[in-house]
């Protein structure tokens, strides 16, 4: 039997519920044919920065001379960012051209911290042929003048401004930081946000200790992460009417089906794609097909949402009590059992050791796991 895992997300019908999320491989035409034949129901291209539009536009005007930039100075900091993907008029070709060598839906995405006249690139990647735009926010409260209920508010006229300017589905990708994640989210809905994109992966700096250089520092995801988004899911899906996507952690088909199971509709991974290649969505999809088989589901649209908040036999669950029995759970007896006997120059010490693991096994042999 062959399980129907077709799903509507931005209104889109989807012939599964697997999105690539914005990546270097959808950065790729090659890669992304490869991705649609193995399976992909849709592809997030990498997101045009509000600064690469900005530092574009400052170009043009040092080059003719219409004025002089008053941070001018500042311009030293940027990357190369035509490098990064070729640029703005270089975006719009390649989403033209995505849309050229494969059939399956391309969304667009922008990513910016504040509404103004860069948000116009949101109608040109309407007209370059997006049949969604995913709206990236990537702000950094560090003004301490400024309130919650201000940073808010910059979220809510930038995803507004870009609402304003195309007729395609628009989804909002959030980062978790919020004093009220559900009002957020109630009130991008109610001025017409299509989805909401559960979580942006903030890039954190580092710090090099030889050069004392702030560093940028990219982590690829692990599958620990899918429990933030699985819990904000299932609390929201059935308080909004707009398509939930889940991203971040999701590297198995086990991983999909939970989040189908809490109410998304459609599932984005990167991290797995890039670590095992563009064929692994064959893989994934088939494992899905035959989990769900073994569990009686018929079909997607059928489990989504199933074990939500509102659904769940124990809604508690996804709120505070489930972080007491996870505190309990951890009893002192297994806090003991964690703890190998060493010695540090004839006085007996403790060297704590990973859950799970034996007490006896020396670091230095301990496998790799």
């Amino acid at each position: 039997m062959s399980v129907d895992l077709s799903t509507t997300y931005l209104g889109l019908r989807l012939r599964n519920p697997l999105v690539v999320a914005a990546s270097p491989l959808t950065n790729e035409l090659t890669q992304l044919q490869r991705l649609e034949q193995s399976g992909a129901a849709a592809a997030v291209l990498v997101s045009l920065f509000q600064e690469q539009i900005e530092h574009e536009s400052w170009e043009l005007e040092r080059r003719h001379g219409s004025r002089f930039h008053p941070y001018a100075e500042n311009l030293c900091y940027f990357p190369d960012l035509e490098e990064y993907n070729t640029g703005p008029d270089g975006y719009l070709r390649h989403v033209a051209a995505a849309k050229r060598v494969s059939s399956i839906p391309i969304i667009g995405s922008l990513n910016g911290t504040c509404s103004g006249s860069w948000t116009r690139f949101a109608r040109l990647i309407e007209e370059a042929g997006a049949d969604a735009l995913e709206l990236n926010i990537y702000h950094v409260a560090a003004d301490p003048t400024r309130s919650a209920a201000d940073v808010e508010q910059r979220y809510f006229d930038l995803a507004t401004e870009v609402r304003a300017a195309i007729q395609i589905p628009l989804a909002v990708k959030l980062g978790p930081f919020f004093s009220s994640l559900p009002n957020m989210v109630e009130r991008l809905v109610e001025a017409g946000i299509d989805g909401i994109v559960l979580f942006n992966r903030f890039c954190q700096p580092d710090l090099d200790l030889d050069t004392m250089d702030v560093r940028p520092r990219l982590a690829l995801s692990r599958r620990e992460e899918l429990c933030l988004a699985l819990r904000w899911i299932a609390i929201l899906r059935d308080q909004i009417p707009a398509s939930l996507a889940a991203t971040g952690g999701i590297h198995t088909a086990e991983d999909v089906l939970k989040m189908l199971l809490v109410g998304a509709d459609a599932t984005m991974m990167a991290t797995a794609l890039l670590q095992h290649g563009p064929e692994y969505v064959g893989k994934i999809l088939a494992d899905l097909n035959s989990l769900m088989e073994r569990k009686g589901f018929d079909s997607v649209e059928q489990i989504k949402g199933l074990v939500n908040q509102r659904h769940c036999p124990d809604p508690t669950a996804f709120e505070r009590a489930y972080y007491m029995k996870t505190v309990a759970s951890y009893t002192h007896q297994e806090c003991e059992e964690s703890l190998v006997p060493i010695s540090f120059g004839g006085q007996a010490g403790s060297l704590p050791t990973v859950p799970g693991e034996s007490a006896t096994e020396s670091p230095k042999t301990r496998s790799p796991r």
